[in-house]
């Protein structure tokens, strides 16, 4: 597996919510993508004109030679397609082995259908608090 990351610089609030409606729309693409195994869309708490894009795909090949040259690319293209002058960096990153996941804790994850879930809505509760 690789992930893949895209950060965007856009030039107000009001540009990076359109930005998320935006992948309301793209992350549908994703989802009928077999090489695409997980994504995020995250936006910066410290910087309102900042958000970050994590995809996870098979490979930088299956990303590559397969998403790229399908049908749905396109689909996912033409969604984003007014957003592209705006990316500040897309890499692929492998993963290290410096990890660590909360099994236990209790993430909502919002789907391109669902209201994002944000600081303000969001029920944490980490495995060390009491």
């Amino acid at each position: 597996m690789v992930v893949e990351y895209i950060r965007y610089n856009v030039s107000s609030k009001e540009r990076r919510d359109e930005l998320v409606g935006v992948y309301r729309h793209a992350a549908m693409a994703l989802d009928q993508a077999p090489e695409c195994v997980a994504y995020e869309l995250s936006v910066c708490e410290e910087d309102e004109t900042s958000a970050m894009l994590r995809i996870e795909w098979q490979s930088t090949e299956a990303h590559l030679q397969g998403f790229r040259k399908s049908a749905v690319f396109g689909e996912f293209f033409r969604a984003i397609s007014g957003f592209v002058k705006e990316i500040a960096e897309m890499r692929h990153y492998q993963l290290s082995n410096v990890s660590r996941a909360f099994a236990s804790m209790q993430i909502v994850r919002p789907t391109h259908r669902e209201v994002p879930t944000t600081a303000s809505n969001r029920k944490r509760e980490p495995p060390y608090w009491d």
